[in-house]
Formats: structure tokens, sequence, C-alpha cells
């Protein structure tokens, strides 16, 4: 009998036990801000704040001047922008003021995250429940934005005291014009208060840790520098650009690439292999993320590329493009290139040879092969193509055509919008074909493109239903569901 009592008060205590358990998993909720340095420069055109959810004070975030851009009637034009960011774990509430006048609309993108701000007079309020890479615009403005990172916190913060840790303090750091040079074995932590105006250097190395959350400032070209490396780590950052040649064994995670410079691709991959990007955030001037073979001094085929969870926005150029570059003398391989859960944001391009969201072009002798793009989201885009698949001889960049590209698989893909011109699928010649192609579950403005639609004539193409070009030299295209 006593048993059965101990047992009904075990029951009895049940709901609080649950309840404890609840509320403590809520205790670690955290937000992390960070001041900008004397000297920063910094935007007004937005007032950003936050708190986490059940909290009533609310904590400015500073908006850091970027700038980016826009190409009007074949010119270059520099807007200026604003950037802002955070850390933070649970729920948070976000506040952004716009100081230039009133709110008729806003948005928040990736729209696949399906964020609806609350606006009141010129302040929009939206929440947020995990970290994520955003892009605020107010008024249909792209070029004068908010790009807002809400990180997750900073997890295994080194120790200033362990002899192989570098901190870079809150506040401004001149590197001169040689930039900062990291030797091997060490970790580089830069605080989200920090700015460092000069490059890294990660050449020559292995055995190296880039972290934090503060920034490359957004006037140094080419802000992280990758080059004969190994075991290399770049994560949480902001810099112009971040480019790997001939290294192997590279992780870059939750680094934010913004560049308005002519040639500001954003994070180029040369001559190297098993490279991952997780999370990463570009907007370039140039291409977003490129994969080339031999280039630049870096000689070599690339495989296993990576990059997933990521978001792109090309305001030239490509914002995937792979394989224009190579040595035609020694013909290289670039092989198992992997994109999954990807935000395609914009594409800008007028130029007909430099057109394509998805862009696989072949030359210098490149055969490339093992290529796979999964659950990306593209969004309405300005000007260009939503894929391109060439093997071609550009005489500006090329000494010769590409052998072929073959196995390249699309799935779950889709696309929204009515700024896409006629995509392309060429071969060059009898013996330079693009093969195996398979486009699985394609959907254009929500419809399902396959070789069996019911709305398709029969004397049409798959191609045509999707306004994809399927040229000579290309065999076994196919449109499945």
């Amino acid at each position: 009998m006593e048993l059965n009592n101990n047992r009904w008060a075990l029951l009895l205590l049940f709901p609080v036990f649950l309840a404890f358990f609840a509320k403590a998993e809520k205790l670690p909720n955290q937000l992390v801000v960070y001041k900008a340095p004397k000297g920063a420069l910094l935007n007004d055109d937005y007032t950003v704040a936050v708190r986490l959810i059940g909290e009533k004070k609310w904590q400015p975030i500073p908006s850091h001047l970027i700038k980016v851009d826009e190409v009007r009637n074949a010119k270059h034009h520099i807007e200026s922008s604003s950037m802002a960011y955070f850390d933070f774990k649970g729920e948070v509430e976000v506040s952004i003021t716009f100081n230039k006048g009133k709110v008729n609309k806003a948005r928040v993108r990736p729209l696949s995250y399906g964020i609806e701000p609350t606006v009141k007079d010129n302040t929009l309020t939206f929440k947020l429940g995990r970290p994520r890479n955003l892009s605020v615009e107010v008024n249909g403005d792209i070029f004068h934005n908010l790009l807002l990172f809400a990180n997750p916190m900073v997890e295994n913060k080194p120790d200033r005291k362990d002899p192989n840790v570098i901190f870079f303090d809150a506040g401004i750091h001149e590197l001169g014009e040689k930039g900062f040079s990291v030797p091997s074995n060490k970790t580089v932590y830069i605080d989200g208060g920090a700015i460092l105006r000069g490059q890294l250097k990660i050449q020559n190395v292995e055995n190296v840790n880039v972290i934090g959350r503060g920034m490359v400032e957004h006037t140094v070209k080419m802000g992280v520098h990758i080059s004969s490396a190994k075991h290399i780590l770049v994560e949480g950052i902001f810099a112009t650009q971040c480019a790997t040649g001939g290294s192997d064994n590279v992780i870059i995670r939750n680094v934010k690439s913004v560049s308005y410079y002519g040639w500001g691709d954003g994070m180029n991959v040369f001559a190297s292999n098993n490279v991952l990007f997780d999370g990463v955030f570009c907007r370039n001037s140039d291409d977003c993320t490129t994969v080339y073979a031999t280039r630049k001094g870096f000689e070599g085929g690339c495989k296993n590329i990576r990059m997933e969870n990521s978001t792109l926005w090309a305001d030239v150029a490509h914002p995937v493009f792979i394989g224009i570059h190579g040595n035609a003398e020694k013909p290289d391989t670039i092989e198992d290139v992997f994109y999954k859960n990807i935000d395609i944001l914009d594409h800008k391009e007028a130029q007909l040879d430099y057109q394509g969201c998805l862009a696989i072009n072949a030359g210098d002798n490149n055969l490339i092969r093992n290529v796979h793009f999964e659950n990306i989201r593209i969004e309405d885009f300005r000007q260009g193509q939503l894929v391109n698949l060439r093997i071609f001889f550009n005489e500006k960049y090329c000494k010769a055509p590409g052998r072929g590209i073959e196995n390249i698989v699309f799935k779950d893909v889709s696309y929204n919008g009515s700024g896409g011109e006629l995509s392309m699928i060429s071969g060059y010649d009898s013996e330079r074909k693009v093969k195996n192609v398979v486009f699985q579950n394609l959907r254009i403005n929500g419809r399902l493109i396959t070789d069996d639609m019911s709305d398709k004539p029969k004397w049409y193409k798959t191609g045509d239903m999707a306004r994809v070009y399927i040229g000579e030299h290309v065999e076994n295209v196919t449109f499945i569901p």
C-alpha cells in the first residue's frame, strides 16, 4: 500500500517536473550585441534594436555602412547600404525604424523563410526563433536596404591566455597594406566589436581557425585570402571576399561577403579539394561563388566542393559559376560538386555570355562532371537565365573549349518570377558534349515541368515548356517528377 501511495505521489508531481524542465529549457536564452568602435563607418538610414522575447528593454545595434553595385545602362553605380548583426539563442524580436521617410511596404528575404514584418508608422518588427541572414527592404529599394545577420552564439570561445590564440579585441585594428599573415596552428579570434583594416592572409599554413563576429572592413578588397593551406576553418565573420586557392580541407561557415567594386567575386575556389561552405551569405559585384581549375598560379582540378544552407545575391554576373578556367595544355577535371538548400535572391547580367543563376561553362579543356543541385529556391531576378550549361571557347578567358559536361542533376529547383531570359544547354562539337542532365521536380512559377506533363504538345520539347534551349551536341536531357 505504501508503494502505491508513493506511485500516486510521483504521478501527482509529474506535471510539476514537466513544468520545471520546460522552464529550464528556456533559461539559456541569450542575446549579445556589439558596440561600434570609434571611427567605424556607419549609416543612419535605419535604427535597429533587438530584445529577447519576454523582456521590455530594447538593445540598440549599430548600423554599419556597406556599399553595393547597381548597374544602370551598362554603367556601375556604387550605392550606400546598411549592415547590422547580433548573436542570440532562443527567440528575439527585432525592431527596424526607417529614418528616411514613410514605410509604404516592407519585406524580409529570403522569402522562403516566411517572415512577415508588422509595420507601424516608419517602424517594422518581426520575431526570430533561429539564426538567419536576412535582407530587409523598404518600399522595394534593394540598393539602400539593411542586411541583418542574426548569428548563433559563439561556442567554444578560445582562452586569450593560450599562446596559440591571437585576439583582436573590440576596436579598429590597422593591419597596413601587407595585411596580417596567420601562422600555422593558430586560432584567430575577432571580437564582434572589432574591425580589421587590412587583409587576413592564410597562406602556406595548416591547422588555422579564424572565428568570431567581427569584420574585415568593407573598404578592404579580398578581405580573406586562403592559399596553399590545409585544415582551415573561417567562421562567423564579415568580409568583402573570401577566396580559396590550392588548398585542401577548408570549411567556411556563416561568413558574410559583400562587395561593390570590379571583379568582386565573393567566394572563389581555385584548384582546391574538400571545401565546404555552410550557411554563408554572398551579395557581390561579380560571381557569388565559383569553382575553377588552374588559375592565378594555382594548378590542378577541383574535387568535393560543397555549399549548403546559404544565400546568394549577384548584383553582377552569376550566383553560381563553374568551370571556365583551367589548363588547356594539361587538362583539368572539376568533379563532385554539390549545392544544397540555397536561396538565390537576385541575378543581374546583361551580357549574354555571362548569364545563368546556375551556370556551368566548360573552357580550357576542362571536364566537369558529377555536379548536383538540390533544394534551390530562386526568387524573381532582374535579368539573366535560370540555367546555363555550355561548352564554349571564350577567347577572352580561355585558350580552348572545354572537354565535356557530364552527369548534372537539378533536383527540387524552383523559380518564381518573370525576369528570366532563355536558358541554354549547348555542347561544342561531336567530341565535346553535354551529357546526362536530369531535372527532377523542376517548378517554374509553381508549374511542374516533366517530360510527360499533360499540357505539353507532343511536338514540343520539354525544354520549350521551361524556356530552356537544348542545342546541338547534347545527349540525354530528362525532366522527371
